[in-house]
């Protein structure tokens, strides 16, 4: 199963989203990720926060969501904020839709305890959210009823 984790700027959530379910994921799942209009670079908090946390950062990329026309997903979970204001991407096609909203932890301000907390803050949630998926007993559920699943698990 392929999970495409999309956000504005695919520099940040979308990143932290992708590199957190491969690590927890079993063979058989695979996410990757994009942005309705990418930065064109990884935020390197995004990456120190996936180091300190023991996971892999090799080969993640800005990238928009045209990179994968040829390679569709079969789920597209969206990880905007819509209370942010910002504009959530919009994914065509027969994959399966929800939304994930986090807030940006690239937004905080302060000092450097207050920023390294809001990206551990907010890879902690999306950890909680990436096991609460991988647990669904998949075989079990309708498109309708993982639809509703996931977005139950949108608002963890």
């Amino acid at each position: 199963m392929r999970i495409l984790f999309m956000c504005t700027a695919n520099s940040c959530r979308s990143i932290l989203s992708e590199a957190l379910f491969n690590h927890l994921a079993p063979a058989g799942f695979e996410a990757v990720s994009a942005g309705s209009f990418p930065k064109g670079q990884v935020l390197p908090r995004s990456l120190l926060t996936l180091q300190q946390a023991g996971i892999a950062i090799d080969g993640l990329h800005s990238k928009g969501n045209d990179a994968f026309v040829n390679n569709p997903p079969d789920i597209v979970i969206t990880v905007c904020d819509k209370a942010a204001g910002e504009t959530c991407p919009v994914y065509f096609g027969p994959a399966l839709k929800a939304h994930w909203g986090l807030a940006d932890p690239s937004e905080v301000s302060g000092d450097e305890a207050a920023i390294a907390a809001a990206f551990h803050g907010t890879l902690t949630r999306i950890g909680q959210r990436c096991q609460a998926f991988l647990d669904l007993p998949f075989q079990a559920l309708s498109r309708d009823e993982l639809k509703a699943a996931l977005e139950r698990i949108g608002a963890l």
